[in-house]
């Protein structure tokens, strides 16, 4: 394994439980404590998925190539669903994710040696996975977009539109827009695992 696909691997591995266990020691300290004392359950969280990463990264990243698609697609949902919130619930920020996705199967498929055609199948897979779950965040944008009746004097006052926006065009825009950020996703993520794999296939060379 590359000093960059390490290094990669380590940052997307090792983020996990740090997030993971920062917003557990967050929410689980604040019934009890002060809200000027909640930042100590964060703080404990951070520590404890820190020393996570201590004991097992090294472990994770070695068998990282080795692991069940299932895994790898349990932590590009963790991911999706992180962004999904950061961005409260606007799903556009999501296909970024994309890019990292197609670059570690590409990496993944390089250092396999893969022929071609196995590389174009697992494009069209990985473009699968990532598009199927990039929908069920459309989706659940869209659920929420609908129930929330301030959607449409949000938009209204967020595009400075001098229309009413009524609930035809706000599922207009979501059909066209989830549409679009679909094609999208699926096409970078193509893109990003041939790219990925043709480097580094040129670079052993």
């Amino acid at each position: 394994m590359r000093r960059i696909e390490t290094v990669a691997i380590g940052l997307i591995f090792g983020a996990v439980p740090v997030i993971t266990c920062g917003l557990a020691g967050w929410w689980l300290i604040i019934p009890y404590v002060p809200e000027r004392l909640i930042f100590v359950g964060l703080l404990a969280g951070f520590v404890t998925g820190i020393v996570i990463d201590v004991l097992f990264l090294k472990r994770w990243i070695r068998r990282a190539y080795s692991m069940r698609p299932i895994a790898w697609s349990g932590i590009y949902l963790f991911y999706s669903v992180g962004l999904f919130g950061m961005f409260m619930g606007v799903p556009i920020f999501n296909v970024g994710l994309a890019v990292p996705a197609g670059c570690f199967v590409g990496a993944y498929l390089a250092n396999r040696e893969a022929p071609p055609p196995e590389v174009k199948t697992a494009a069209r897979r990985s473009s699968l996975v990532t598009t199927g779950i990039l929908a069920l965040i459309c989706g659940a944008s869209a659920t929420v977009a609908l129930i929330d009746p301030y959607t449409a004097g949000n938009l209204q006052g967020l595009l400075g539109l001098p229309f009413h926006v009524t609930p035809m065009m706000i599922i207009g825009l979501i059909l066209i827009g989830g549409s679009f950020l679909l094609a999208l996703q699926w096409w970078i993520t193509k893109t990003s695992v041939e790219l990925t794999y043709r480097y580094f296939v040129r670079h052993a060379g």
